[in-house]
């Protein structure tokens, strides 16, 4: 934990000051405001520690603001310092080309200092703004699923998923409520949730577990633990999504009789990765290859020894990235696109776009989603 955050604060710090030296051209050249641009970035550097302290200690209307301030800062510098660093690389692009020979007149029609910074401020403006609608505007994917282990005279056993939520300070009430009509808008028999449900202080979060409970499908709601669920406080998210109605799994499996089988796994940081490979190997041992099983598991990682014993896999985590084009960097640790992938040696995984958002609270090119999977005999 202690080294992320190191890598966090020094790769953020870094970024900060790429902005500066782009915004430094048009900064009135008087030391006041300078000075109060750099306390500016010194404290959106430090806001992400400032708002889990002002969470831990009970100042929750700040904390709010807090997050509201420097999460969006957060998107908008990301964005920036993306077009910044293609405008870049294009100019080292031309200045290489002109070096060589070729378009030594190129360069002309690259723009000016002051000219990149203010068109880029407005693009990624822009992006701001309409990120905030997207990451509003859930969408239900449907995926159909048919397979002989859902026995016919069961009919289409429809199972919803729910990934990412990030409950917490900007994640709240008015996000859940969209969310859960979204939810009954499906209808489903089964709610799944598969990690990060939570991130943040949970001590006054009994309306949103109230909300979550009131939503009950009639085959029951299971989820398994992510990465922020520890990152929230362990135990406490553990009481929430018990409130909250659902059954969680922790290397367990459940039989729905008749229909299927539910298992679940922890993700990593509760356990560490040999751990929890371990747990995966010893859940799997354990069911029966003629029932369909949903693997429910928030990293959307196969291990190969788990090929071929699940039918379905559910995961979360990534977000596609959230912002694009944050995906790049994303699927070099996660290679498996979002949406259905097959597999093999049998079975798919389903890698969900998320839900809610984590961090800044916009969405580019990465809707938010839940997946409605329909499973029926052919």
């Amino acid at each position: 934990m202690y080294i992320f955050l190191v890598v966090f604060l020094s790769l953020y710090s870094g970024m900060h000051w790429y902005w500066y030296r782009k915004a430094a051209p048009v900064i009135p050249q008087v030391p006041a405001a300078k000075f109060l641009l750099v306390i500016f970035l010194l404290l959106m550097v430090s806001a992400p520690i400032m708002i889990r302290l002002l969470e831990r200690w009970g100042h929750e209307a700040v904390a709010r603001l807090t997050a509201g301030i420097g999460y969006s800062w957060m998107g908008f510098l990301f964005l920036s310092c993306t077009c910044y660093l293609v405008m870049d690389l294009v100019r080292m692009l031309v200045r290489f080309a002109g070096q060589a020979g070729f378009g030594g007149s190129l360069g002309s029609f690259l723009p000016g200092a002051g000219s990149a910074f203010t068109g880029v401020t407005v693009l990624v403006g822009l992006i701001c703004i309409y990120g905030w609608y997207e990451a509003t505007a859930i969408r239900t994917e449907t995926v159909e699923i048919y397979t002989t282990k859902i026995p016919k005279a069961t009919g289409t056993i429809t199972v919803a998923q729910i990934s990412d939520v990030h409950l917490g300070l900007l994640v709240g009430e008015k996000r859940l409520g969209r969310i859960i009509a979204a939810l009954r808008g499906a209808n489903p028999d089964l709610l799944v949730a598969t990690g990060d449900l939570v991130d943040g202080q949970m001590d006054g979060s009994r309306g949103l577990s109230v909300m979550l409970r009131e939503f009950s499908p009639r085959l029951g709601k299971y989820a398994v633990i992510g990465n922020h669920e520890l990152y929230a406080g362990g135990s406490q998210a553990l009481t929430f999504l018990r409130e909250a109605g659902f059954t969680v799994l922790r290397g367990d499996v459940v039989r729905i009789p008749g229909i299927l089988d539910i298992a679940g796994v922890d993700d990593p940081v509760f356990i560490g990765n040999e751990e929890a490979k371990v747990q995966e190997r010893t859940l799997l041992a354990q069911v029966q290859s003629d029932v369909y099983l949903l693997l429910l598991k928030h990293r959307p990682l196969v291990e190969p020894e788990s090929r071929g014993k699940f039918d379905l896999q559910l995961s979360g985590h990534v977000h596609k990235g959230q912002i694009f084009p944050f995906e790049i960097l994303t699927r070099l640790q996660f290679p498996l696109p979002t949406g259905l992938n097959g597999i093999a040696e049998g079975g798919a995984i389903y890698v969900s776009r998320g839900t809610g958002t984590w961090g800044p609270p916009i969405r580019f090119l990465a809707p938010p989603e839940i997946t409605v999977f329909r499973l029926r005999h052919p």
